[in-house]
C-alpha cells in the first residue's frame, strides 16, 4: 500500500428541502385549511479519526463526497425526509486544512475525534407554518436551504514517539530496520527513502514507536531536496533522534545543516528533546573516532555512538529514547507467558 500523507478532497453538505403548499380537501371536512409539511434537513459532512488506518491513500481514487439532499414536505402535515451524512474515516493524526493550506480547521489527534466540516442545509417551512388568525389560508413556503460546498486539504501527521533526523544516508533506515521489524529501502545513494517509515522498538519491556523521515538537506525549508514537507510527521515526537555520520569530512557541519532547518521549519520543532548520535562508528579508526566525537561534542554538547550494522550502543540509544518519553506514551512488551499459544 503506498504511503499518502496529502490529500485534496471536495465536499459538499446537503440542501434542505423545501417546504410544500397544500390544502385540506376531504369530503365532511368544512373548513380544510392548510396542511403542506416543512421540507427535511440536509445531510452534513463529518470526518471521523478511526483505528486501523495508516495513510490517505483511500482519497487518491476518490475526492468528491456529497451528502444527500432533504426530501420536500408533502401535504397532510408530512414532514419530508432528512438526507443521510456522509462520514470520511481518516487516520488518527489528520490536520483538516482549508483550501489555502494554511489554516487549520481541526486536528484529530486522538481516536474517535470527529468533526462537522460542512452543515446540512435547513429545510424550507410548509404553508401551514405560516397559517395566522388573520391568514388562514397562506399559499406561501419556503425553499430549503442550500447547502455548503468547500474544498479541503487533509494532510497526516504520523503518531509516533521518537523521530529519526539526519541528512540522506546518514544511517536512520538502518537503524530503523536494525531495532525493529520494519525494513525500509535501504542503499548507498541519497533519498533512498522517500516515504516515512514506521517501527516499533523494544528495549527493558517497554514498546514505542519510532518514525523515518527522508533525509533533509540544506534549504530544504526552500524546497530543496524533498523539501520540509516530511517534518511534520515528527511533530507529534517526544524526542528526536539527531543521527549524524560519522563518516563524513565535516560532522559539525552536517549538524549544523540540520538543526538550521528545524529553526527555519518553525512550529517549536527545534525547542524539542533531541540526542545526538555519530553513527557508522564501526567504519572509523580509533583516532579518526575520538577526532569526530571531538568535533561534534564541540558543536552539539554529549554525543552517544552507535552503529546499526555492529549494533554497537543501540541498546544505550534505545534506553535514552524511552528515558525521554512519558510513561502514559509507552507500552508493555507482553512477557512469553502472556503470549497466546500458538501452532
Amino acid at each position: 500500500m503506498k504511503f499518502l500523507d496529502l490529500a485534496k478532497v471536495y465536499i459538499r453538505s446537503g440542501a434542505g428541502g423545501a417546504g410544500c403548499v397544500s390544502f385540506r380537501r376531504e369530503k365532511y371536512i368544512e373548513y380544510g385549511g392548510p396542511d403542506g409539511g416543512n421540507g427535511g434537513k440536509g445531510g452534513s459532512v463529518i470526518v471521523e479519526a478511526v483505528d486501523g488506518l495508516n495513510t490517505l491513500i483511500d482519497f487518491r481514487y476518490q475526492q468528491h463526497f456529497f451528502a444527500e439532499n432533504g426530501k420536500p414536505g408533502m401535504g397532510r402535515q408530512r414532514t419530508g425526509r432528512d438526507g443521510g451524512d456522509i462520514l470520511l474515516r481518516v487516520p488518527v493524526g489528520t490536520e483538516i486544512l482549508d483550501e489555502d493550506q494554511e489554516t487549520v480547521i481541526g486536528d484529530l489527534a486522538h481516536l474517535g475525534d470527529r468533526i462537522e466540516l460542512a452543515h446540512g442545509g435547513n429545510g424550507g417551512f410548509g404553508n401551514l407554518h405560516f397559517k395566522t388568525s388573520t391568514n388562514q389560508a397562506p399559499r406561501r413556503a419556503n425553499p430549503g436551504q442550500e447547502g455548503v460546498e468547500r474544498t479541503i486539504w487533509l494532510r497526516l501527521k504520523l503518531i509516533a514517539d521518537a523521530g529519526l533526523l539526519g541528512l540522506p544516508n546518514a544511517g536512520k533506515s538502518t537503524f530503523l530496520s536494525a531495532t525493529s521489524n520494519a525494513r525500509p529501502k535501504i542503499a548507498d545513494y541519497p533519498f533512498t527513502t522517500l516515504h516515512p517509515n514506521l517501527g516499533v522498538v523494544g528495549v527493558d519491556g517497554a514498546e514505542f514507536v519510532i518514525a523515518d523521515i527522508p533525509g533533509l538537506i540544506a534549504g530544504a525549508h526552500a524546497g530543496h531536496g524533498l523539501g520540509d514537507r516530511f517534518l511534520g510527521h515528527v511533530e507529534r515526537c517526544a524526542v528526536l533522534l539527531h543521527l549524524v555520520d560519522g563518516t563524513s569530512e565535516d560532522v559539525a557541519g552536517d549538524y549544523r545543516t540540520i538543526i538550521t532547518e528545524l529553526e527555519a521549519y518553525g512550529g517549536h520543532l527545534a525547542e524539542k528533546p533531541r540526542i545526538t548520535v555519530l553513527n557508522k562508528v564501526d567504519a572509523l579508526s580509533g583516532e579518526d573516532r575520538a577526532a569526530a566525537v571531538a568535533a561534534l561534542e564541540a558543536e552539539a554538547g554529549p554525543v552517544m555512538l552507535l552503529s546499526g550494522v555492529s549494533r554497537e550502543g543501540v541498546t544505550e540509544v534505545l534506553r535514552a529514547l524511552k528515558s525521554q518519553i512519558s510513561e502514559d506514551r509507552l507500552r508493555q512488551k507482553p512477557s512469553e507467558e502472556e503470549m497466546p499459544w500458538q501452532p
